[in-house]
């Protein structure tokens, strides 16, 4: 008897490019503080530290080169329109018939990290809700059940009960460790451009590693 298989995603930098979201955000920002705070090139700003490869005070650099004083409040509004904005994203080239090939054969799902509102609205750009049941994002378990946490994968499968998981990421650091242990199959999907590109790790290795998802569908026929 032919095996059922449930195919689950990650989002960021697996089924499009974050740097695509971080380049909305930073749009976003960029017109809120041109209206309000009077920088006119403020995201252009953001976007040139971000490539250089600053994360974590991006703004506050951005503000200070521009000769404003980040404040807790100035920063706080500048986060939650960064992470509440209508992102301008789409999927990758390679996705939407390797999808369309995976649903012929296998039921898909999405398990994912990162803000609940920015997690959803990625969701609702890219129109995983299309394809994709249930489309779990760890948010709603609480902080503490974010990847590497097992939740939100047993979660899927008391869902979506197979015979065969499969889990496709980017993040070896985070996002293999619970679907090895529970015996799943794991991909990696190592995205030009992606954040996690040049990433490894000593001690989860992936069954198997692809530039992009074309390749899926043959693995899951060996399955």
């Amino acid at each position: 008897m032919k095996r059922s298989i449930c195919a689950v995603f990650d989002i960021d930098d697996t089924l499009y490019l974050e740097r695509d979201y971080v380049q909305s955000g930073f749009e976003a920002v960029g017109h809120w503080v041109a209206k309000w705070v009077g920088i006119e090139d403020f995201a252009a700003r953001c976007w040139l530290r971000f490539i250089a490869g600053e994360r974590r005070s991006i703004f506050d650099d951005a503000l200070r080169e521009c000769g404003k004083e980040p404040s807790s409040d100035l920063v706080s509004a500048l986060v939650e329109i960064y992470r509440t904005h209508e992102p301008a994203i789409s999927l990758a080239e390679d996705v939407p018939e390797a999808l369309q090939a995976i649903l012929s054969m296998a039921s898909i799902a999405v398990v994912s990290d990162g803000p609940l509102v920015s997690q959803s609205r990625k969701v609702n750009a890219l129109g995983l809700d299309v394809f994709a049941k249930p489309i779990v994002l760890t948010a709603v378990f609480g902080s503490k059940y974010s990847k590497p946490h097992s939740k939100a994968f047993e979660h899927v499968a008391q869902c979506r009960p197979a015979d065969v998981y499969l889990y496709v990421a980017d993040n070896p650091l985070k996002d293999f460790a619970a679907p090895k242990q529970l015996g799943w199959v794991t991909v990696r999907v190592r995205r030009p451009g992606g954040l996690c590109y040049s990433m490894e790790s000593a001690e989860i290795t992936p069954d198997h590693e692809m530039g992009d998802c074309s390749g899926l569908p043959e693995i899951l026929v060996q399955l």
